[in-house]
């Protein structure tokens, strides 16, 4: 009241309160709740073009201080009294203006009748006050006190009015929730449900007044309806993770059992997956119930295409419904993890039976992607399941092995197809006039293909290991993968398996019908091996510790001399058998030239025998073949007259008088006691000694087999004097040309004098044949 006695001092005529009764005084018509707007101040446009005023009552500036300060300066006690009677009148029309209003919205104050009825008392309580006001107003200063109390009182006045009226939009926007659920609950659930979020909390609070309690059963009863149709939605099976993870949640909102509603959405999520999972198996063959071993298909699409298709899919299905799932039901795993490891186990299950498929070897970039791609899509998955994060890891550890496993057999099947074509071309028939390719062309080729087969096989191999790989910072893939699967069971595992597949060809018994190996393979091999020994298993290993290094604590590693020393085993094995297969081939052309003949009634020489001829071909075809891949070798230092040595019958046995100037009839000796004599001080010779990696050895081992036979052959024969002469021809024949391959021209000395005393000791009339005779029909053969 005050603030408008305020107003009209302040503003002259046009706001005194002269102005505002003149209209009302003489019975006119009042406009309603003027002192109202009055109080609330001019509209927000008025106000920005005004400028600021402290003494303005209904402006935002004003101040009581100044206000009261300009009043006891510039009016006099006259005018405060009128003053005073036009505030009394001021604040009985604002009792009216709220009287009226409080009666227009009777039914929507019911519950403020409280404040109302304080107001009126506060109101006749101000009316007392104004009225001492008026009697005590004889003083500027107290009545000035007065005026600002009342000033004060009207802007608190003014603020209770409009928290009820505040409090009224409250009110009815209560009465309007049953409206607006209903409205609301069949095309926009989620609206209803934060509308009746909002007036929940109210109504429970003042259910035990009769409106507020039956505003708060029909929304109840909406909500029921609500939650009903949700639960009936919820079983719907073509609700995708959205709408699921939607629909669970508003049934919350609504406080459904949250078991219930775990278990519920577990099961609608289980269903989904399955049929992801099933679309996924669907692409991959039938088992084959009988058991019996069948070759698959091959699969409609390629590895990488699968595992988009999972990842995407059924990874991303799972990933998202699991984080739906904590987000719903909090903390609460207990369902969550069993469930998740379930189904993740059974699709890793059906990647392996996919990977399994893999059988060629393919592209190996697609399979590195594809596993990567796998790996970088599961972490998601594994933040939620963590226990599934080693069934991950040991998945794709299983797939790089058996690739590896695969990359192994492709290099053996590769070897042995190099073997089948140097076989080939061994036994190819060659025109004359033009010659295949040589043992040393055969071996580099051998040799490249098998070395650039591996090589490249490592470099596929490395794609398991490269940094772009996200599995590849597993520590299975840091360690145990480059030592235990690349270096062991791929690089060592090759190598060993070469040493023992050409060692098999002198080791292994050859099937029966199946063709033995060709001695050039096994000289072949054998210098393969023996190459192998000296640089290649060095240049293999280390090329592979480069590429996969091994971890400093890691599983041990088979060194490199143990790998060398299993080559050369091979290699001399291999060179041994040689020695035995060539040396049995002259042999056996020996044993059958002295088996066939009768040298009891054979005529006298007159020609060096043809296998005799023959024996000197095939070893010097040998010396060629040798010498193609081997080292000459150190021969011990030959006498001047080796090729012309005078090769006798009796050169051994040192024979009686009568055959030897030397002895005299008078004195016979026995021929067995010379000869036993005469061993005692020769060397002995080891005929299946161990050859060495030179061309000298291998010719000596052969040509002592070859001779050795020879030997024993004579000793089962008995001969008569053309015989015997004709074993000297062939002895000193073979003296003539064999000496030469041989590291030691004794050895071949000594067992050609063994042939010659033999066949003396089984002949029954010892006369030999002249010397220069038998030089004249060695150098006319």
């Amino acid at each position: 009241a005050a603030a408008t006695a305020g107003s009209g001092a302040g503003s002259g005529a046009a706001g005194s309160p002269e102005a505002t009764g003149g209209s009302t005084g003489g019975g006119g018509w009042r406009r309603p709740h003027g002192p109202l707007q009055r109080y609330y101040g001019p509209s927000t446009a008025e106000a920005a073009e005004a400028p600021p005023d402290p003494t303005d009552i209904n402006g935002p500036h004003f101040d009581p201080e100044v206000f009261m300060t300009k009043v006891r300066s510039e009016c006099p006690l006259g005018q405060l009294l009128a003053r005073e009677a036009a505030l009394s009148r001021e604040i009985r029309a604002l009792d009216s203006d709220m009287q009226t209003l409080l009666y227009e919205n009777y039914n929507k104050f019911i519950s403020a009748t409280d404040t109302i009825r304080k107001m009126k008392v506060d109101f006749r309580h101000m009316e007392a006050e104004m009225d001492d006001l008026a009697a005590n107003m004889a003083a500027i200063s107290a009545s000035s006190a007065r005026v600002s109390a009342a000033l004060q009182d009207r802007h608190r006045r003014g603020a209770q009015l409009a928290g009820v009226q505040a409090l009224l939009r409250k009110l009815q926007a209560l009465v309007e929730v049953p409206g607006r659920l209903r409205r609301w609950a069949g095309t926009e659930p989620a609206r209803a449900l934060r509308c009746h979020a909002r007036a929940r909390a109210v109504l429970r609070h003042y259910r035990h007044l009769p409106s507020f309690r039956a505003i708060e059963d029909e929304s109840h009863a909406i909500m029921a309806e609500l939650a009903q149709r949700l639960r009936t939605r919820l079983r719907c099976e073509t609700l995708d993770p959205k709408e699921l993870t939607e629909c669970v949640e508003m049934l919350l909102q609504l406080e459904e059992p949250a078991e219930e509603l775990s278990e519920e959405f577990l099961s609608q999520a289980g269903a989904r997956l399955e049929a992801e999972l099933a679309a996924l198996e669907a692409e991959l063959p039938a088992a084959d119930p009988s058991g019996t071993a069948t070759t698959p298909p091959p699969p409609a699409s390629d590895i990488l295409d699968f595992v988009d298709r999972g990842s995407s899919a059924f990874v991303g299905t799972l990933c998202q419904l699991a984080g739906s799932y904590r987000a719903l039901f909090g903390g609460d795993t207990g369902r969550l993890e069993p469930f998740a490891a379930a189904l993740a186990t059974r699709y890793f299950a059906l990647l392996e039976r996919r990977l399994a498929l893999e059988r060629g070897l393919g592209d190996t970039s697609l399979l590195v992607r594809a596993l990567d791609r796998f790996h970088r899509r599961l972490r998601a998955l594994l933040e939620l399941l963590p226990a599934g994060a080693d069934a991950a890891a040991a998945l794709v550890a299983r797939a790089a092995r058996e690739r590896v496993d695969r990359y192994l057999r492709a290099l053996q099947t590769f070897f042995l197809g190099c073997l089948g074509d140097v076989r080939q071309a061994l036994a190819a028939p060659r025109p004359p006039g033009k010659e295949g390719p040589g043992l040393p062309d055969l071996l580099a080729t051998l040799a490249a293909s098998v070395l650039g087969q591996l090589k490249a096989v490592l470099a596929y191999v490395q794609l398991f290991t490269a940094r772009d790989v996200a599995f590849a910072s597993l520590p299975y893939f840091k360690g145990e993968f480059c030592v235990t699967a690349v270096r062991e069971g791929l690089v060592v595992a090759f190598v060993r398996w070469l040493c023992r597949t050409a060692r098999g060809f002198a080791d292994g018994p050859a099937e029966r019908g199946a063709p033995a190996a060709p001695p050039a393979l096994l000289l072949l091999l054998a210098r393969l091996c023996l190459d192998y020994e000296n640089s290649t298993i060095s240049y293999i290993l280390t090329l592979t510790d480069e590429q996969f290094p091994p971890q400093d604590s890691g599983p041990a590693v088979t060194p490199g001399p143990a790998l060398c020393a299993e080559a050369r085993a091979a290699a001399q094995r291999l060179l041994d058998h040689y020695v035995q297969v060539q040396g049995a081939a002259v042999a056996q052309m020996l044993r059958k030239s002295v088996e066939t003949r009768d040298w009891l009634g054979t005529v006298e020489p007159r020609n060096v025998r043809a296998v005799m001829k023959r024996v000197v071909e095939d070893i010097t075809a040998i010396d060629v073949q040798v010498g193609q891949l081997f080292e000459e070798g150190v021969r011990r230092a030959q006498s001047s007259d080796s090729s012309r040595r005078a090769f006798s019958v009796y050169s051994s046995s040192r024979a009686p008088g009568r055959y030897a100037p030397s002895y005299t009839p008078s004195a016979p000796m026995d021929t067995h006691l010379l000869s036993n004599i005469q061993k005692l001080f020769s060397e002995r010779i080891d005929i299946f000694s161990p050859v060495e990696f030179n061309k000298v050895s291998v010719l000596t081992g052969i040509i002592k087999i070859s001779l050795k036979t020879l030997l024993e052959c004579v000793r089962l024969r008995t001969l008569g004097r053309f015989g015997l002469q004709q074993v000297q021809v062939d002895g000193h024949y073979l003296q003539l040309y064999l000496w030469r391959f041989a590291s030691d021209e004794r050895v071949v000395q000594g067992l050609l004098d063994e042939v010659a005393a033999s066949a003396a000791h089984r002949c029954l009339d010892p006369v030999p044949m002249e010397h220069s005779v038998v030089e004249l029909i060695c150098e006319r053969g």
